[in-house]
């Protein structure tokens, strides 16, 4: 009888193990990553959640838990812009853990450092690649590659929830944020909206949404009517030209009645005079982009892209792009087209249909489909709903003005309760904030950038840090 009972407990739990062994890996713990010199000093988990019917959207994510206290500090949601740029991209240039440690590519594969100013600090992050063919996320079936914002918008949240479901429900009570910049800025309060109507209607889990924080963020249709007041303001327009433009096209600079050659004539005169500009960042120089159109091969081990070949997708091949941080960018690029490196991050093989690049620009244009530009009525209801909010933008970004965002959040029309001055990192200007009576912190990050923590991370770290621990920037 004992031995009968030993020989069924040993087929139970041999049962038992061969179930968990045949559930699906949902995530994967990385302790090395080829081009970081020894075993990472952090927790870094990579996985798959599928969302949609029948799950055939397969997002990728990065998790990488607090180096503090990650019971109990916030965890983050990061959402990266473009619609189409990878969620590496926060994690290696902008909040994340890691940089690259060279400026350009030199035929062997790029080295990984450690970023004294992460985010992760003091807070978790899932960086989240989406929508569907963004970096190594993936779609089993060709038709399903398509789809609006919205439905992205939704993917998300399903993702969010089944994350925490499945894998992680201890992080479930952790105080949570959105967090995104660039076209985010459209995405995210959809998302913060989503994910409040599912707590107030009682869908499991209940996530403790605290708020949510936006870098130069995409927000209505009419912001870049503000980039010749902010050319002007920035000394790169006369002020004959500046006040000729206002006068002839009416502060419409967007979508103009070609019968009014005036005015068609002045736009033409500005965009020659800043043709030149570096619209991300207006001081650095303009060396072309890194998006897909590079389309960096697979590398097997042995074989790397020689410097000479890597120059020739620089707009300008002279030292100055070389070293620029366009040429930073790309190494995004050589280092996650590397076999080596998807084997340690454990992508699935034979599910990126085309070459890693950091930025899908064609997204835009071909599988997602935009339905909206305007988030304002979000911040709108959600401010209604009391939930905290950081919005900050890089005052040398020309692709979204400040000003522009300052317009919108103007138009809310909350009362001010800490008025506009400058915020410090060790007695010097950092930039300046403005508060509001929604719960809203503007600021300025100065020197910023399109988007402000990749140009000046160390002050992006210390602003973010404070405004989670609801302190005064």
């Amino acid at each position: 009888m004992c031995n009968f009972r030993l020989t069924l407990l040993f087929h139970l739990l041999l049962t038992l193990f061969l179930h968990v062994q045949s559930l699906p890996p949902y995530g994967s713990i990385i302790e090395f990553l080829p081009g970081f010199n020894g075993p990472l000093p952090f927790y870094l988990e990579t996985g798959y959640i599928g969302v949609g019917k029948s799950e055939e959207v397969q997002l990728f994510y990065y998790f990488i838990k607090s180096e503090s206290d990650p019971r109990k500090d916030p965890l983050l949601l990061w959402l990266t812009g473009g619609p189409g740029c990878s969620s590496f991209t926060g994690l290696a240039y902008e909040v994340g853990p890691l940089a690259f440690g060279q400026k350009a590519y030199n035929g062997s594969l790029p080295i990984l450092v450690s970023s004294p100013y992460s985010w992760t600090k003091f807070a978790s992050v899932l960086f989240l690649e989406q929508p569907v063919n963004t970096g190594f996320s993936y779609a089993t079936t060709s038709e399903v590659y398509k789809c609006t914002d919205l439905q992205a918008c939704d993917e998300v949240y399903e993702f969010l929830r089944k994350w925490l479901n499945i894998n992680h429900p201890e992080f479930i009570s952790n105080p949570f944020y959105v967090s995104g910049d660039s076209y985010s800025g459209i995405t995210v309060p959809v998302i913060v909206q989503l994910i409040s109507d599912g707590n107030e209607a009682g869908k499991e889990p209940l996530i403790n949404l605290k708020g949510y924080s936006l870098g130069n963020p995409k927000t209505f249709p009419e912001e870049s009517n503000y980039q010749i007041p902010y050319c002007h303001g920035m000394g790169l327009i006369s002020d004959e030209l500046f006040e000729s433009l206002k006068e002839t096209c009416k502060g419409e600079y967007r979508n103009i009645d070609h019968t009014n050659t005036l005015c068609s004539q002045n736009l033409k005169i500005f965009k020659k005079l800043v043709s030149g500009i570096n619209d991300q960042q207006i001081l650095e120089p303009f060396c072309g982009t890194d998006s897909e159109v590079h389309k960096p091969r697979q590398l097997t081990a042995g074989e790397r892209r020689s410097l000479e070949e890597d120059l020739i997708f620089l707009k300008h091949d002279d030292f100055i792009c070389h070293e620029s941080r366009i040429a930073t960018r790309k190494l995004s690029n050589y280092w996650a087209n590397d076999l080596r490196v998807q084997e340690a991050l454990h992508v699935r093989k034979g599910t990126i249909r085309r070459p890693w690049a950091r930025c899908r620009q064609s997204i835009g244009g071909t599988t997602y489909t935009m339905t909206f530009m305007n988030s304002i009525p979000y911040h709108v209801n959600l401010s209604s709903k009391g939930y905290r909010s950081l919005i900050y933008s890089g005052d040398h970004d020309m692709v979204v003005p400040f000003q522009s965002t300052q317009a919108w959040i103007k138009y809310l029309n909350y009362s001010i309760i800490d008025d506009w001055r400058p915020w410090t990192i060790d007695g010097q200007v950092a930039g300046y904030t403005r508060s509001f009576s929604n719960h809203m912190t503007f600021a300025t990050v100065k020197g910023g950038g399109h988007t402000a923590p990749e140009y000046k991370r160390e002050e992006s770290f210390h602003m973010f840090k404070r405004w989670i621990a609801q302190q005064p920037l």
